[in-house]
């Protein structure tokens, strides 16, 4: 299958393409599905960072279709990581779900870059959702001592029953409601952020696009927070 303009784009901005091959499938919940998979030689020639995602290609009635998705338990020497899928209407749901040992997916690893802040922070403040759910256990996995502070937006009644942080009794997990297309947790956020942001803390935000942009922007120009102190990346699109 060929990616069309979006993979040339990403072949000319040096993005390196994979097969990944499916070994297992787990049905988590309800609204979750978790593929394992083998890299084709991803993790050896590419490394890992905590929060590390790809892009996987879907064929969409002929089209190229690509989504992001971040690594769960990466091993490279054994070559092989999980992908938590969450289960809605559209193609790459419908592919996880279809998906058994020895099927294929076609992947490209591009612009997935992360480096752990140094100094280390003295406390994280994460805004997301549960499409960027692994990506947020990544983080806090990659610095297990520092507390954090996560406003976790959900839009489902069983969302909740897969929170970031593992239940760690020093990050303070914050669920909040999506309403009207995210303007609870744009409201939420600036309301708290000013009496939590200082030189020493760290702000990670992966939500919807507008949201991620509306934070980083409030963050920026009102906190006056360093882009050293601020990682911001929009994780899907509101329809």
């Amino acid at each position: 299958m060929g990616h069309g303009w979006q993979g040339a784009v990403l072949k000319l901005m040096r993005g390196k393409d994979f097969t990944f091959t499916v070994r297992h499938n787990e049905r988590i919940s309800d609204r979750l599905h978790r593929l394992s998979f083998t890299d084709g030689g991803m993790l050896e020639a590419t490394g890992t960072h905590p929060t590390m995602w790809v892009r996987l290609w879907f064929d969409n009635d002929g089209r190229p279709h690509q989504r992001g998705y971040t690594l769960l338990n990466p091993d490279p020497a054994a070559g092989t990581f999980d992908i938590d899928f969450a289960l809605h209407p559209g193609r790459a749901s419908d592919w996880a779900r279809a998906a058994e040992p020895g099927d294929t997916v076609e992947a490209t690893v591009q612009g997935s870059e992360f480096t752990v802040p140094a100094p280390p922070p003295s406390r994280l403040l994460v805004v997301g959702d549960p499409a960027s759910r692994p990506a947020i256990d990544s983080l806090l996995e990659s610095m297990p001592s520092i507390p954090a502070t996560v406003w976790f937006e959900t839009s489902h009644p069983l969302d909740g029953d897969h929170l970031p942080g593992h239940g760690a009794a020093h990050h303070d997990v914050i669920r909040v409601p999506r309403q009207d297309d995210g303007a609870r947790l744009v409201e939420t956020v600036r309301q708290a952020l000013p009496d939590l942001v200082d030189e020493d803390t760290y702000l990670w935000i992966a939500c919807d696009t507008a949201t991620t942009r509306a934070l980083a922007g409030f963050a920026r120009r009102q906190l006056s927070l360093p882009k050293e102190r601020l990682n911001a990346l929009g994780y899907w699109r509101a329809a």
